[in-house]
């Protein structure tokens, strides 16, 4: 009986090791938010377990796939190991990092709209952790835009939600997740404890400013302890 049980104790290690290492680069977004006005400097960083080497940024647009530096068929400018843009025309799609042998980060859904300059820096750096995240940059007809976290939050965790008004400074708004009111009055910012069910999509929505475009929040489970499973 104790043979199996310590058979099943490293099972159940594997496993949990096998989940932290599926990925072998990521995509984190800097700052941490899901909508921009246009005029903005965002970055996006892929994040590689064995060096930036090797990676190239890509997106699809619709019209199949384009590379960073990549010419004619392709977007932007290298600049050392980031992609730089200097000019993003309205443009929406899919945008990951892919190695040499085909293996890709998870994708970050990036929305443009308006013909302003914005600069999306993508830089590549030697740390790996693994995220999931949109990207949404909206025109000047939007007044406020909700100020959302891109990356998933851990349970237990607080998360911040403010409606940032186009002019500067926050607008005090009502807040919704999945069409029901987060709060019972109207609020400049609000803290979430966060739990699994608070998932959803969210917007918030002033008398003077109209709505806010909607961002999902992903919500994960707090990460498993490794350690203690290894020397048990």
């Amino acid at each position: 009986m104790k043979t199996a049980s310590v058979s099943q104790l490293l099972g159940v290690c594997v496993l949990l090791l096998s989940a932290l290492t599926v990925s072998a680069v990521s995509l984190t977004v800097s700052p941490n938010l899901q909508q921009f006005f246009t005029g903005a400097s965002v970055s996006l960083t892929c994040e590689g377990q064995l060096g930036s080497d090797g990676w190239t940024v890509k997106r699809d647009t619709g019209s199949g796939n384009e590379s960073c530096g990549a010419g004619g068929r392709g977007f932007g400018r290298f600049n050392g190991s980031s992609c730089l843009f200097d000019e993003f025309k309205p443009v929406s799609g899919v945008y990951w990092c892919e190695g040499e042998a085909g293996e890709k980060s998870e994708e970050v859904n990036i929305t443009v709209s308006g013909n302003e300059v914005i600069h999306l820096i993508i830089r590549l750096t030697a740390h790996c952790y693994t995220t999931s995240t949109s990207l949404c940059v909206f025109s000047s007809g939007k007044e406020v835009i909700l100020e959302i976290p891109a990356l998933p939050v851990r349970t237990g965790s607080d998360v911040t939600l403010r409606c940032k008004k186009k002019t500067g400074g926050t607008a005090a708004a009502y807040f919704y997740c999945n069409g029901r009111p987060v709060r019972p009055k109207s609020e400049h910012i609000i803290t979430i404890d966060v739990q699994q069910s608070d998932e959803g999509l969210y917007w918030c929505a002033n008398d003077e400013f109209g709505l806010s475009p909607q961002s999902y929040l992903r919500v994960r489970g707090q990460i498993t302890d490794i350690t203690s499973c290894l020397l048990s």
